[in-house]
């Protein structure tokens, strides 16, 4: 073949590559969008609010209307205690808490703690640590932002050994 270089050829299709390779890539960040995942906060804030406040002194309290206002009216409640399977509606739990003896009347110690709360747009997590009577609960609850409130939507729990 006349006029054919191997070199020429070559130099051709590395100078191809590397054109190709060039549009294959955005030219700054602005060419992809990207989803941040940001915290705000003051909603974290308002979440703990709504754990201490109602959800935390309702139990220490025995208070159930603490409690109603750290519930959805539909949240459900599933776990396991002491290895035997637990679910309850929101009510249900409630009106339990209302009927036992309160950890503040009994003069049993009570702890409770949040671990963490994670906040993404109108729905959170928290995992919360709670120490009463015998039992070390470790509960993982879900939150909602209905109407402007931070709402347990959900709450799974497990108790473990000291």
């Amino acid at each position: 073949m006349e006029g054919w270089a191997p070199d020429t050829v070559y130099n051709k299709m590395k100078i191809l590559l590397i054109i190709a390779w060039l549009f294959g890539f955005p030219l700054s960040s602005h060419a992809q969008k990207t989803n941040v995942m940001e915290t705000n906060q003051t909603q974290e804030t308002e979440i703990k609010n709504v754990i201490e406040n109602y959800y935390f002194k309702g139990i220490f309290e025995g208070n159930i209307e603490l409690l109603r206002k750290a519930f959805y009216k539909d949240a459900l409640l599933f776990g396991d205690i002491k290895g035997v399977p637990y679910s309850k509606t929101a009510e249900q739990y409630i009106e339990g808490v209302g009927s036992r003896i309160s950890p503040e009347k009994s003069g049993k110690p009570f702890e409770a703690k949040i671990i963490s709360i994670d906040v993404i747009n109108s729905i959170a997590t928290a995992k919360l640590n709670v120490k009463m009577y015998d039992f070390n609960y470790y509960n993982f609850i879900t939150f909602h932002k209905i109407n402007g409130e931070w709402l347990i939507v959900n709450k799974t729990l497990t108790d473990v050994k000291p």
